[in-house]
């Protein structure tokens, strides 16, 4: 065991403050790495408020951060896929029982026994698991990702998360060419949802509220944005849609976009509001739409989605910050005031 620096919470309504963690020394198959860059999530500010409270309660202290970026500084004696040097990426998931049906076919996020980066139990070292926000981490070496090497980390880190819960859903659902794809909500997940559809060859429309966002929409790759409070533009794309993503976290009416799907279109949220949808039976029984959800990726279609992205270039858009302004990030995070994913230089903490 060793000690390495963080910050962390000490309840829902505290401040982060700087401090020192437990990490465990290397076994057979674990790989250290130097943490670089961290992105910031938003489910990193819901853990941390215990906003989840009913679902995944927050045991304190708290260190969120699973979109790490860093570099492999040791490997343990069975490790033959990463060396010291290597830049990798670790995201949401650090354990799972890797027996599981689950597991076998790739889908370690919903193994009944997965250890997430944070605040999951720590079978090493007791208590519960401490994350990004840190200097280094210890990884088994199966949850370690390979981060091309042409892509700029502070950019790639928010891939292991924001990059992966985007891009699943449309492998899932065959986006690519000959495809029109809608991205609800222009945020930190919407805009990488954009760049996929964009990069996967489907014609791509913005949803939005906000006139302000149709410029940016465009860059991104989108072909169309269409405000979704405007009832004549709206009708325009009615029943037109293969594939719709929906990135909004908050309350909104579904079943507008439901409307915009064509005969066995689909529906899938990522974003997860806090309050039951209420969703028309009928919008779906006419024209067999499908409504569903989608939960990051497995680790080999995480590492798919990295080698995607080497091979297209793309990154999130982000705001580097020190990690000595991760209360105002959050509270900046709260406004929506960032575009579109703050990513933490831990170089900062080594002034700690």
């Amino acid at each position: 065991m060793y000690k390495a620096k963080a910050y962390s919470v000490a309840s829902a309504t505290s401040p982060f403050a700087s401090t020192t963690i437990a990490r465990r020394d290397l076994t057979d198959d674990d790989v250290q790495i130097e943490i670089l860059f961290c992105g910031i999530c938003h489910s990193d500010l819901h853990t941390a408020r215990n906003e989840w409270a009913a679902i995944m309660p927050t045991a304190y202290p708290c260190v969120p951060g699973h979109e790490i970026a860093g570099r492999v500084t040791s490997v343990g004696p069975g490790v033959k896929k990463f060396k010291a040097g290597d830049i990798v990426g670790v995201g949401c998931l650090v354990g799972a029982d890797l027996t599981c049906p689950n597991c076998r076919d790739n889908y370690e996020q919903f193994c009944p026994n997965g250890v997430f980066t944070y605040n999951s139990p720590d079978s090493h070292l007791g208590g519960v698991t401490y994350g990004g926000y840190s200097d280094s981490i210890v990884v088994h070496q199966h949850f370690v990702l390979r981060i091309p090497t042409n892509l700029d980390l502070a950019g790639a880190a928010p891939l292991l998360c924001a990059g992966i819960t985007t891009y699943s859903p449309m492998r899932h659902w065959g986006v690519g060419k000959g495809k029109k794809v809608g991205v609800v909500g222009l945020g930190g997940l919407g805009h990488m949802g954009v760049k996929f559809a964009h990069a996967l060859g489907a014609h791509t429309v913005v949803f939005t509220t906000s006139a302000s966002k149709k410029e940016d929409a465009l860059r991104l790759g989108a072909d169309e944005v269409v405000l979704s409070r405007n009832a004549d533009e709206m009708a325009k794309h009615a029943g037109s849609f293969d594939f719709i993503l929906d990135a909004v976290a908050a309350e909104h009416d579904i079943n507008a976009f439901i409307h915009m799907l064509r005969r066995d279109g689909n529906i899938t949220m990522v974003g997860a509001p806090d309050k039951p949808l209420a969703v028309n039976v009928f919008g779906l029984l006419f024209g067999r739409k499908s409504f569903s959800g989608s939960l990051i990726g497995g680790i080999a279609e995480t590492q798919e989605m990295l080698d995607f992205c080497g091979k297209h270039n793309i990154t999130s858009d982000v705001e580097v910050i020190p990690i000595q302004k991760l209360n105002e990030a959050y509270q900046r995070m709260l406004r929506s005031d960032v575009k579109y994913r703050f990513s933490i230089d831990m170089a900062s903490l080594k002034a700690e």
